[in-house]
């Protein structure tokens, strides 16, 4: 196996593992809060990434334009899929360079779609908030969060 190939595997389980047991590198002390109020809080933290969040926004009257791209690009790609196997099933042997071109357009495609897709969804885009009575960007956090505030669950929306 490649070393780079290694190294992303390796990276890629530790983000996993970090973010399923909730590990943090430098952890602060928690918002305290009574019992009786515990129960009814969320923990809210101002937007942190405003270029990224913005660049998404930018990117949204273009969504539909990428998915119709996106479709069309996997539809070419079924295709030339389909062609190289007809093309084998004729000549009754197994060719492999006919599938040499619809492979690397299967590759470039998951990767493209990968990076429009991290463009589009940032992280904040799945824990944005609007707060009754707040104005700005908020998204939602834990209690141990840099800016977290707790407010009335019943006045946070999605």
């Amino acid at each position: 196996m490649k070393p780079l190939m290694l190294f992303a595997i390796i990276m890629l389980v530790s983000i996993v593992v970090v973010v399923s047991f909730g590990l943090q590198l430098s952890p602060n002390a928690p918002i305290a809060l009574s019992p009786e109020s515990a129960a009814n809080a969320l923990y809210i933290c101002p937007t942190t990434s405003p270029f990224w969040d913005g660049f998404a926004q930018a990117l949204i009257p273009f969504h539909r334009y990428l998915v119709i791209g996106l479709f069309f690009v996997v539809m070419l790609l079924m295709f030339s899929w389909g062609w190289a196997l007809y093309q084998n099933l004729l000549s009754d042997s197994f060719k492999r360079d006919s599938f040499k071109k619809p492979w690397q357009m299967t590759k470039f495609t998951f990767w493209v779609s990968v990076i429009v897709l991290l463009f589009v969804m940032t992280p904040n885009y799945y824990r944005t908030v609007k707060v009754d009575g707040l104005s700005g960007e908020y998204v939602l956090c834990e209690s141990d969060s840099p800016g977290a505030r707790a407010v009335r669950a019943d006045a946070v929306h999605g």
